[in-house]
């Protein structure tokens, strides 16, 4: 009987400390979509947003100072109101790439050690062509809060997250990138 006890002991306990990794896996396995509040810090200009993600390579973001960055997949188009130019890239030269692909984050993170910042936050460093690409994780939900990257200029750029609604009902026309005219 206390050999049974035992068993069912290391079984509970083993349930409940599930690796973080692990936990975090399992969230982004279940997520087609989130959309979120954000604070985007490039070295000391903040700017501020409301976004949407669809898994894989989908987004679209309006920021308050009248500027869209969206994603169709396949390319990455950034227009600011205040201007008639745009910009139009492949995805595949963005770290976007990277970010809106839950299949390359959860390969990467199953590859990668971990880190605790803070006691809040659950981080993992990507290197990726080149490119680092710090992650971070809620360590009481498991689900993306922020990433921070370096750009082609070698600034510091910093997202963060907040009030995040996830598999919510989606227009998909908002993935649609804008004819020019």
């Amino acid at each position: 009987m206390q050999k049974y006890l035992i068993i069912l002991i290391v079984i509970f306990s083993t349930s409940l400390n599930a690796s973080n990794k692990d936990q975090i896996i399992k969230k982004l396995q279940t997520i087609n979509n989130i959309s979120f509040n954000f604070e985007h810090t490039i070295n000391d200009k903040n700017e501020i947003g409301y976004c949407t993600v669809q898994y894989p390579k989908k987004m679209f973001c309006e920021y308050e100072n009248k500027k869209i960055v969206l994603s169709n997949g396949l390319s990455l188009f950034i227009k600011n109101f205040d201007s008639e130019l745009f910009y139009l890239y492949p995805i595949k030269k963005t770290l976007f790439n990277f970010l809106l692909d839950k299949d390359f984050l959860i390969k990467k993170i199953l590859n990668l050690e971990e880190r605790i910042v803070d006691n809040k936050y659950i981080n993992f460093l990507i290197e990726e062509n080149g490119n680092l690409i710090n992650i971070f994780f809620d360590k009481e939900t498991f689900i993306l809060v922020g990433w921070q990257t370096e750009d082609i200029y070698q600034n510091l750029n910093i997202t963060f997250l907040t009030s995040l609604k996830i598999n919510k009902k989606i227009n998909q026309k908002i993935f649609e990138i804008p004819e020019k005219k």
